[in-house]
């Protein structure tokens, strides 16, 4: 009885190792999350910064050439609409970017898949000379079945053999655009021009205000999305994958079966804006070109939006705003365009750097230490 009376009083004396409360937790995840929130925004503006002191050295007035960016880009609702297409094929492969990245794979097969459903959607409208509205909804349709097979080959390769799935999908972006050529030089060459006849002109999407209605379906497709991921069981699958598949397996999720889903919607989102692009943009039709780039910016603009695909929609009509309101900053101030992948270089530099700093253990210690002087300066005030 002594004996437990003493280890009783000895427990009753010894302090008990203090763990953060959980408020405390709660607001320094809601300001590492504001942190991330802010990241993009100061690195749009340090790229400004960079940009208007590169105009600078040039001789130029960087302020008269960003007013006429502005004016070139939304100056009007003919230049809105301009800028607007400009994104929509941004904004497809930006979201499939986002999807399979949400699962822990890296398709970097944005730019294929994109084309390869541009190219369906051709190959169906040509051969059995659709026109009207069964040709654009076939053209769509072709364009996602095609574009979520050309995701799932990479997806395949994966899970069987343990490919990369980041080299297998640049492999088949360059066979994707092989293919292209192939289909506009020899299959169908418009007569002997290294390009396909246009698209019908009664499939084309119709215009709704100032763009095509692809834009309409690239947002909606954008919010449709974030509520798939964030708001659904299947959602929380895939994020629980990407997080960690070990776990998840553990967990009896089909991780094997989730990897390949999350390929073939990638493919089929990016497949999907092929389609709307050849049906909605300026050729309407399968040339040198198509789709070059949209790819590997889709990929930026994700890590830029933090994988969220609401965010991605707005970080895309951005780099269309620079893309449009180039030209006319180069005609106003006479600067080359250059500058403008410039400062779209340094804003992709500037967030994914920002955002692996705030994720540093020493930076989130400053940052906590700052707000809780100010908490304290606060309360003695």
């Amino acid at each position: 009885m002594a004996e437990i009376k003493n280890n009783q009083a000895l427990s009753q004396g010894k302090k008990e190792p203090k763990t953060p409360r959980r408020g405390a937790v709660n607001e320094e995840q809601r300001r590492e999350q504001r942190l991330m929130v802010l990241t993009p925004v100061v690195s749009m503006l340090l790229a400004l910064i960079v940009g208007a002191v590169i105009i600078v050295c040039l001789g130029k007035n960087p302020i008269e050439g960003y007013a006429a960016m502005l004016q070139g880009s939304v100056g009007d609702l003919s230049k809105i609409g301009k800028t607007l297409e400009r994104a929509c094929p941004l904004i497809f492969t930006s979201l499939a970017a986002v999807f399979a990245y949400k699962c822990g794979v890296f398709n970097l097969g944005g730019e294929g898949q994109f084309i390869m459903g541009g190219c369906a959607a051709a190959y169906a409208v040509i051969t059995f000379g659709l026109d009207g509205v069964p040709a654009l909804l076939v053209a769509l349709v072709m364009g996602i079945i095609f574009g979520g097979l050309w995701g799932l080959l990479p997806g395949i390769l994966k899970i069987t053999r343990g490919l990369n799935e980041m080299i297998t999908t640049i492999m088949f972006n360059y066979i994707a655009l092989y293919f292209m050529e192939f289909l506009y030089k020899n299959v169908y060459s418009d007569e002997g021009l290294p390009q396909t006849p246009a698209m019908p002109k009664s499939a084309h999407l119709v215009d709704i205000g100032p763009a095509h209605a692809g834009v309409i379906v690239a947002i909606i497709l954008g919010i449709f999305l974030w509520y798939l991921i964030f708001r659904t069981s299947f959602g929380f699958k895939i994020r629980a994958v990407g997080l960690n598949p070990t776990a998840a397996r553990v967990n009896g999720f089909p991780v094997r079966f989730l990897v390949l889903a999350a390929f073939v919607i990638s493919g089929a989102v990016a497949g999907l804006g092929g389609a709307v692009e050849l049906f909605g943009k300026t050729p309407f039709r399968l040339a040198d070109g198509f789709g070059s780039g949209f790819g590997f910016d889709g990929v930026a603009i994700a890590l830029i939006a933090q994988l969220n695909p609401a965010a991605s929609i707005v970080v895309a009509i951005v780099f269309g705003m620079l893309s449009t309101g180039g030209t006319m900053m180069q005609s106003v101030i006479g600067v080359p365009t250059a500058i403008v992948d410039i400062i779209r270089g340094l804003i992709i530099i500037f967030a994914v750097a920002g955002m692996a700093m705030v994720k540093l253990p020493k930076v989130k210690a400053f940052i906590t230490a700052m707000f809780s002087k100010d908490k304290k300066a606060e309360v003695s005030a």
